[in-house]
């Protein structure tokens, strides 16, 4: 294995955008197989939660927000 093969640690933002590719469904094939190359998971798990979470929270305030502006 040479230096050019040997897999990088992605960023902080590769992981941010992996993550929002994935759940939206746009992730391309070049940056699902640098992520699987990667080796460590849990950054990816975390993002995923954190991800899930926050947009659960958006979701609920958007209804909400809607929900009161209406009346009911």
């Amino acid at each position: 294995m040479t230096d050019d093969d040997k897999p990088t640690k992605p960023g902080f933002w590769q992981i941010v955008l992996s993550t929002m590719g994935a759940a939206f469904g746009v992730q391309s094939s070049k940056t699902h197989e640098r992520d699987f190359k990667q080796g460590s998971i849990y950054p990816y798990i975390a993002a995923g939660i954190i991800f899930t979470v926050l947009f659960v929270i958006v979701v609920a305030t958007v209804v909400s927000t809607v929900l009161s502006e209406s009346g009911v």
